[in-house]
């Protein structure tokens, strides 16, 4: 099992720095603001020459009693109970501060191995800037840079030296990569951190009655029924026009893309407010990034009947571009409904997920098509010949034929639904692709002689042709006298008069 190494500290020392070092990512919001990360960050080390998890936490204030302060210091005090070492981050720059004494006291008594990390030392001497801490009776200080990466690696060492030499188990790295990832998101205060924490049965993340308390997408491993999942909190969306400030732009970021690496989505909708513009939005950019979709209608409890109904109506009229969702009406802080949501959910990731075979798809077409055939296009009609899948998480079936490019959108709905209720596809966006066959004699043109005249202009010439051919015959047979229509192709019908002899014509 690889072993737990907590970063700890007072607020804006640089830790959400020294977790990206260590991580080799950018995972963590890092800004020059004290009191941004508020949430315990799980993270796999890889600088260093032993697998480590590496677990990052808001600043450390022992003493707050209320306030959001108080749950961050909550947050630290779990992770440092379950870390197997703690890394003491202190500024060097503003040197020993009595909340730093604070949490010296605090590290002894959890009885954790704690090595004293003096940072933001970067163009001083490593001797000087590290004296002042000796103070804190925690050991040796060593002096780093997380930005610039000066001293981390020694730094690292030092905290896995006490740890044996151990090779990071297949078995769990394969269990790893098959874990569900699901991403939940919503606008703020919709109720996403009080759902994790009622899944989990404690409480992991920071569920307080304050929009934006969430700022980073925080990774929960989870297991239910004898399946993996990585459950991902994020921060909440709201419009474009209200994000003024830097750092909530950089959750807004993290949020979309924690959507994009999802497979699967719960958006989470407040039953105690309009479905407003913003909801649509979210669950628009869901289906755009082809994610499966499950929707919690949260805080449904202590609603009468009336409402519900026209909560469902609502629903049914300003989210009906996602009629592939299935929607689930939950209270998270009394955890009702939860079991039925994660069973769609699971519904969701298997339809995302499934293979479509060929014959069947080509049968299904057929069927379609039989059923109600394309419209046409000009003079022809759209020929669908047969289908494939082309993808998976969304599911792509790609249908080849002639002229598919005249088909419009109606029909090509028309197709989904057929395709996902043949297939039980509920819960994931269905696409079609259409590949058009190319004529390989499109820009080829047919030689002049070979190419065939107009119907009228063949029979002018044919006409033509009977009476060249006529006078041709005429020509060469000798003239009698007597001769009659009958026995000359050029007559109209009337006898023909001799030409009488120079001798005896008359002169006048």
């Amino acid at each position: 099992m690889k072993p737990s190494i907590v970063l700890v500290g007072r607020p804006n020392v640089g830790k959400s720095t020294l977790f990206n070092r260590l991580t080799r990512s950018r995972d963590a919001l890092v800004a020059d603001l004290p009191g941004l990360t508020r949430d315990r960050h799980y993270g796999q080390g890889r600088l260093g020459s032993k697998p480590y998890l590496v677990i990052d936490t808001g600043g450390f204030e022992p003493l707050t009693t209320d306030g959001i302060m108080s749950r961050m210091a909550l947050q630290t005090e779990q992770a440092i109970d379950e870390a197997d070492s703690v890394l003491f981050l202190v500024d060097g720059r503003t040197g020993i501060t009595p909340l730093d004494r604070e949490i010296a006291q605090r590290l002894r008594k959890s009885g954790r191995p704690v090595l004293v990390a003096v940072n933001k030392a970067e163009g001083m001497r490593p001797g000087v800037v590290s004296a002042d801490f000796h103070a804190l009776g925690l050991g040796e200080p060593m002096a780093i840079s997380a930005a610039h990466g000066e001293g981390v690696p020694a730094l690292i060492e030092q905290a896995l030296s006490a740890f044996p030499d151990a090779e990071e188990n297949n078995q769990d790295r394969q269990e790893a990569l098959g874990a569900v990832k699901v991403v939940i998101v919503g606008r703020p205060n919709v109720g996403k951190s009080t759902m994790i924490n009622a899944l989990l049965g404690e409480e992991r993340v920071i569920a307080f009655d304050q929009p934006g308390t969430t700022r980073d997408a925080i990774h929960v491993d989870f297991e239910r029924g004898g399946r993996r999942y990585i459950l991902i909190d994020t921060a909440g969306l709201r419009r474009r026009g209200k994000v003024s400030e830097v750092i909530e732009k950089f959750s807004v970021i993290k949020t979309l893309q924690a959507i994009e690496e999802a497979q699967v989505v719960i958006l989470v909708l407040d039953a105690r407010q309009d479905i407003s513009d913003q909801d649509a939005h979210i669950a628009s950019f869901i289906r755009e990034a082809g994610r499966a979709l499950v929707v919690a209608v949260n805080k449904w409890d202590g609603l009468d009947r009336y409402v519900r109904e026209q909560i469902k109506e609502a629903l049914e009229r300003q989210l009906s571009f996602i009629d592939f969702a299935r929607f689930h009406y939950v209270s998270a802080l009394r955890g009702q409904g939860l079991e039925a949501l994660f069973r769609s959910v699971d519904a969701a990731y298997q339809a995302a997920t499934a293979d479509l075979p060929t014959p069947k798809l080509t049968r299904t077409l057929g069927d379609a098509v039989a059923r109600q055939a394309p419209p046409r296009a000009g003079l022809f009609r759209p020929k669908l010949r047969y289908a494939h899948q082309g993808g998976r998480n969304p599911p792509l079936i790609v249908i080849h034929g002639n002229a598919l490019d005249k088909i419009p959108d109606s029909y090509r709905r028309y197709l989904e639904h057929t395709f996902r209720d043949v297939f039980k596809l509920q819960g994931t966006p269905l696409r079609i692709q259409f590949n058009v066959a190319d004529n390989p004699f499109a820009d080829k043109k047919p030689p002049e002689q070979n190419r065939r005249k107009p119907k009228a202009e063949e029979t002018t010439s044919r006409v033509v042709s009977v009476r060249k051919e006529a006078t041709k015959k005429a020509a060469a047979q000798p003239r009698q006298s007597g001769e009659t229509a009958a026995n000359n192709p050029l007559g109209k019908g009337r006898p023909k008069t001799a030409v009488r002899p120079k001798a005896f014509t008359r002169s006048r």
